[in-house]
């Protein structure tokens, strides 16, 4: 498998200047623990994750080294931590230049990129243009829902699934952080929707698609204002039998 067909296409996304609190509540209401961070064009400059908000001075989590440590380590990264550490805005915190991964890699290249340089999530680029990202919950998905000794999707397959990401990326109600998985005319949709209405809408939308015989259903209802979040009926089942 390739990254396109495991990959979350409709990304959340912050820009440089976006407050450390908004990206907090951007984070924790929609249940995502990274943002890529793109400029005014959309082109993207870093990412900023869960890990940029351990070390800070609200929380009284900043480093506090010894003098002769600080002496150490020099001025220069005292002042870096500084910054990290009290800074108001998402380009004073995030990753610049983070690793990237095109369409077309395979999950091994995924996988093998994310172990060795300690990274969760990897924004998926056409050339200059950020088009999805692969976390580790998008390779634990498939593992779960795939992993199974049957054949790699095939060419049906990967029109069923842009056929169901067509009509989910134009409708008001598609899910966000949008997941679609097929193998073998079985669709498993991820994602986070705000009402279950949205629920059925796109389990119908991906029912009506030509060739798919069942769709499971994985989306994530979450309340916007307080973060609370309840599991598919699905999903909650497996977990009980687990």
């Amino acid at each position: 498998m390739r990254a396109h067909q495991v990959m979350t296409r409709r990304v959340l996304t912050v820009v440089a200047s976006t407050s450390i609190v908004q990206a907090a509540n951007i984070m924790l209401k929609n249940h995502v623990s990274g943002l890529p961070v793109v400029n005014h064009a959309g082109k993207l400059v870093g990412i900023v994750s869960q890990g940029d908000f351990i070390r800070r001075a609200e929380i009284g989590t900043q480093r506090k080294r010894a003098r002769w440590l600080s002496i150490l380590v020099g001025p220069g990264a005292v002042a870096s931590d500084f910054v990290h550490e009290r800074g108001r805005k998402v380009e004073e915190v995030m990753t610049l230049e983070p690793y990237t991964v095109t369409e077309d890699a395979t999950l091994e290249e995924v996988v093998q990129l994310m172990e060795q340089h300690h990274v969760k999530r990897l924004p998926v680029m056409r050339v200059d243009q950020l088009v999805g990202i692969v976390t580790r919950s998008n390779l634990l998905q498939a593992v779960a829902e795939l992993a199974r000794e049957v054949p790699d999707p095939t060419a049906d397959d990967d029109h069923i699934r842009n056929h169901i990401i067509a009509t989910l990326e134009k409708a008001d109600w598609g899910p966000l952080g949008l997941g679609v998985i097929v193998r073998n005319g079985h669709v498993h949709l991820t994602g986070i929707i705000t009402n279950e209405q949205f629920r059925a809408a796109a389990m119908v939308a991906a029912e009506n698609v030509s060739g798919v015989t069942k769709v499971h259903d994985h989306l994530c209802w979450v309340e916007p204002m307080s973060g609370a979040y309840l599991n598919s009926q699905e999903d909650e089942a497996l977990l009980r039998a687990n």
